[in-house]
């Protein structure tokens, strides 16, 4: 499987996730136009595209939605509560309602909804997975339950969210009433909690550790990397900005360097 982050932060999140010919998009988040720009310069070609995964109705999530499925006439699969809370008027036949524990065949993938504590309707996360290789993307956990953990255990790759910095959310300009939306438990996750969660369940499957959905306001990737860095000799760690895209990862090409690592070891 391949995969990457075409916008990530609280400004827009969108992750591209592809198995063979099939491709699909977890989360539509930033508008049309950046939306093919930075497929443009991945070489993503849309049309490939075949279903769009939304995890909840908030902004930053949906914002380039409705005008990007419906130029490929692309189906979307999300919640009921989730849909409600777009207030999007999709075709009717682009429109897949799901639990948020259901699980859906796109090609050759598998995708597991994942139900998660969040400040929205019938929010949900996603796992991916081929049936050999398993990659979760959490963003928007509120405080991380036994989903989440789950999915963590079982990851070969991992997209997680690490929001905020406690000591920057504290002291920043953010009123009160959305500093305690933030980490109240229904809000993100800080770096602090999001490191103590991958210490507790992360599994020796784990390849690659994608940090993601960072605030513009309460956090810095200079601060993120300076968190996880130390426990993460063994594998590859990234940061997703909100900049910018990421570059397309391979699952395969991370497991034939862990298994070349491996064996260096043992040699």
């Amino acid at each position: 499987m391949k995969y990457c982050a075409i916008a990530s932060g609280s400004n827009g999140n969108c992750y591209y996730i592809a198995k063979g010919d099939t491709a699909i998009l977890v989360d539509a988040g930033i508008n049309n136009k950046h939306i093919h720009l930075r497929m443009y310069n991945l070489g993503i070609i849309p049309t490939l595209i075949k279903a769009v995964f939304i995890t909840h109705e908030h902004t930053d999530h949906i914002r380039g939605l409705s005008v990007f499925v419906k130029k490929y006439n692309i189906p979307v699969y999300i919640t009921q509560g989730s849909y409600d809370g777009t207030r999007l008027h999709l075709p009717g036949h682009l429109v897949h309602i799901i639990t948020p524990d259901a699980v859906t065949e796109i090609g050759e993938m598998k995708i597991y909804g994942i139900p998660k504590y969040h400040d929205a309707k019938e929010p949900c996360s996603f796992l991916i997975s081929d049936g050999t290789h398993n990659i979760g993307v959490l963003t928007d956990i509120g405080r991380p339950c036994s989903n989440v953990q789950h999915v963590i255990k079982h990851a070969d790759v991992l997209l997680l969210e690490s929001n905020f910095d406690e000591e920057m959310l504290r002291n920043g300009r953010y009123s009160y009433f959305l500093k305690n939306r933030i980490s109240s438990g229904w809000g993100h996750l800080s770096n602090t909690v999001a490191l103590e969660l991958f210490n507790k369940y992360r599994t020796s499957r784990l390849k690659h550790l994608m940090l993601t959905h960072l605030s513009g306001e309460n956090n810095t990737v200079e601060l993120v990397h300076e968190t996880f860095r130390a426990h993460c000799e063994d594998i590859l760690l990234s940061v997703a900005t909100r900049y910018e895209e990421t570059e397309i990862f391979d699952v395969l090409d991370l497991q034939i360097q862990q298994d070349r690592n491996v064996i260096s070891q043992c040699g």
